[in-house]
């Protein structure tokens, strides 16, 4: 089995969509994949409970059945920073369960298995005694990256921030995805070029902003992840 997390360079560049990307393509090598977003926020009350737009569709990419509660840990109504809906509703966010929700997933036996993350990098998951960070998690499991880079004026920093950040933590970036969130940016090939040679890690694709999941999976090179 091989698992990869999902990260991104800022909220809203678009790791969902590449998740249920890889997992269409995975699936198109008859590989059996499961989706998990273990920390969400910005759910819908529905009359099964909180139901979040990212878990429901990872859970729909898998090929493995699966129940809502296996693919997400933590729902939080309010489209804020988890840490801050945690706290605003006395829930403590513990490393160790979505460590137990890995576990439960990997009992499944799936050939792949995606962590999509929340946010950036550094997700704070608390702040007190000391921060601990989403990244933790990934750091305990040794979990190598896949970086998504939300192309849109800023970028270049923030990946460039992530990637070292990512592998000062001790961890692969096994590829990076260049995705095009923003239509009108200015000199996107000048970018895309400047980005191949600030980030020294498997270039798995340049998405389009029209492009479906399953349009975008055209558009990528899963051969560095299988």
């Amino acid at each position: 089995m091989k698992q990869f997390f999902i990260t991104g360079t800022d909220t809203e560049v678009g790791k969902t969509f590449l998740s249920q990307a890889i997992l269409h393509g995975l699936k198109r090598h008859q590989k059996r994949v499961i989706g998990y977003k273990p920390i969400a926020a910005g759910c819908e009350l529905t009359a099964a409970g909180l139901r979040n737009e990212d878990a429901l569709t990872l859970l729909q990419a898998s090929s493995i059945p699966l129940q809502y509660s296996d693919v997400n840990i933590y729902s939080f109504e309010q489209p804020i920073a988890p840490h801050i809906a945690a706290e605003m509703e006395q829930v403590t966010l513990d490393i160790r369960d979505i460590e137990q929700g890995l576990r439960r997933l990997q009992e499944k036996q799936p050939d792949y298995l995606l962590i999509e993350g929340a946010g950036g990098w550094r997700l704070p998951l608390s702040l007190q005694p000391e921060p601990v960070f989403l990244s933790d998690f990934v750091i305990q499991q040794q979990i190598p990256v896949v970086l998504v880079i939300g192309m849109r004026l800023g970028c270049l920093n923030h990946a460039r921030m992530t990637f070292e950040s990512i592998q000062q933590d001790g961890l692969e970036v096994a590829g990076w995805i260049a995705n095009h969130v923003d239509a009108e940016m200015a000199c996107q090939s000048h970018n895309l070029r400047a980005l191949q040679a600030l980030i020294s890690a498997p270039f798995l694709g340049e998405v389009p902003v029209t492009a479906t999941p399953e349009m975008a999976t055209d558009y990528l090179d899963i051969a560095p992840l299988m």
